[in-house]
């Protein structure tokens, strides 16, 4: 079954999906397989892999470790046009529609594509959106564009329909790796039922309640990252997937 399928798959038997970010640069080795085996056994749904900048992490690395170390899918998620890795069951294929930098657009994916249809790789095509979240995350820096406003849900919903119009497979809100604040539950809601694709939010989110509150208004797909690269937190990662699966069958 293509990833895709799979996303959509979960999402109709469990009400919603729950990924993992992984970045290469804050978890690694024996911690790395440890903590992939412990998703799995919470009902994890999959991970995506990637990060803003990677400075000493090793995509392939962290990738082959999933791959070997349990059979949920290892889905790239870029940060930039050299984090492709032929290996992976598939690749977000992000335009910063948020945005107004041409190169995060459809510049930079010019020279992924190619390099993807030669991997094989499934590219799963991802209306990305940064939100204002309290503060300047990596993202946002990064890929030099603002962020939409947390009190303006009628923008996140012009532009995820924008998104939806040119063909996107899913809209990703996201407050950025280390937002203090998650995306506003008036916004996800708000988009959630203009758009007719699913709908993911990521960033800042930190305890179950906060990602069941992102479900109950209507997202599909809830991502956390940074909360679980801490080693003390792990044990909260059935509460995170028990939480998000609620509305499921």
């Amino acid at each position: 079954m293509k990833t895709y399928s799979y996303l959509l798959d979960v999402i109709e038997k469990k009400g919603a999906a729950y990924l993992i970010l992984i970045d290469p640069d804050k978890i690694s080795g024996e911690r790395l397989t440890i903590f992939i085996s412990a998703c799995e056994k919470a009902g994890v749904d999959g991970f995506l892999i990637g990060g803003s900048l990677l400075m000493d992490g090793n995509l392939e690395t962290t990738i082959t470790s999933i791959k070997k170390n349990c059979k949920l899918p290892a889905i790239i998620f870029p940060g930039a046009v050299h984090q492709l890795y032929q290996q992976a069951d598939a690749v977000l294929f992000i335009s910063l529609i948020s945005g107004r930098n041409a190169e995060h657009i459809i510049g930079k994916h010019i020279i992924a594509a190619p390099i993807i249809k030669r991997m094989e790789l499934e590219p799963i095509s991802t209306g990305y959106m940064l939100i204002e979240s309290g503060t300047k995350t990596t993202a946002e820096y990064i890929s030099g564009s603002l962020p939409i406003p947390r009190n303006k849900p009628e923008i996140a919903v012009a532009t995820a329909l924008a998104g939806q119009y040119l063909g996107m497979k899913f809209i990703y809100l996201e407050g950025g790796s280390g937002a203090q604040l998650s995306v506003p539950k008036e916004m996800v809601s708000a988009v959630s039922k203009a758009v007719d694709v699913p709908v993911i939010v990521g960033g800042g989110i930190r305890t179950p309640q906060e990602a069941f509150e992102k479900i109950e208004n209507g997202a599909k797909v809830v991502v956390t990252g940074n909360f679980f690269e801490d080693k003390k937190n792990w044990d909260l990662l059935k509460e995170f997937a028990d939480a998000i699966h609620k509305n499921g069958v």
